[in-house]
């Protein structure tokens, strides 16, 4: 017996309900065909590894951990925008914008900088969008091969300032690098 039916589309599909035999009917053929996919999966190389041992190689484009930029001066590059937190669809960033006073001209390079800048990254997924919305070139997903530690309390994966700043150190070597090209 068929039943033509009409989709949303407008195209005609002819759906047939024929009998089933009496294997089908018992599912013999398909218990048999899922127990050899079992069979076939059980005998091959496990991609478990163990982890403080060994470590997985990681992609090339790999994105790892955030990092907030600092320029040639070591002043901080963000300007407390806010577009890095719009375009995150996890919504894992806050920031807090505050106007900068005269004696901390060396350590921010507009009038405009983030007091408070946190990444929950519990709930980051690493997708780069917040590093493609800076207008300013101020954050960025390192390629270094470092994970986000473990820990055991929620507390320590909100990530703040003092974890995401770029240090001082590199800032200079990063300046030293791009005047020695």
């Amino acid at each position: 017996m068929s039943i033509e039916t009409i989709s949303l589309s407008g195209r005609k599909k002819v759906v047939s309900n024929k009998e089933m035999t009496f294997l089908e009917k018992m599912y013999l053929i398909a218990i048999i065909k899922g127990l050899f996919i079992t069979i076939k999966h059980f005998f091959k190389k496990k991609a478990t590894i163990h982890y403080p041992e060994q470590v997985r190689e990681m992609s090339p484009v790999y994105r790892g951990r955030h990092m907030l930029k600092r320029d040639e001066q070591g002043r901080e590059n963000c300007t407390a925008c806010g577009l890095c937190a719009l375009s995150c669809p996890a919504e894992a960033i806050t920031m807090k914008a505050a106007e900068r006073r005269a004696d901390e001209k060396h350590l921010y390079r507009e009038e405009k900088y983030a007091e408070i800048y946190e990444i929950n990254m519990l709930r980051c997924i690493f997708c780069g969008l917040c590093e493609e919305a800076c207008p300013k070139d101020a954050i960025y997903l390192t390629i270094s091969k470092e994970l986000v530690p473990s820990n055991y309390d929620r507390e320590d994966f909100i990530f703040g300032k003092d974890k995401l700043v770029m240090p001082l150190e590199m800032a200079i070597q990063n300046a030293q690098l791009k005047n020695a090209n």
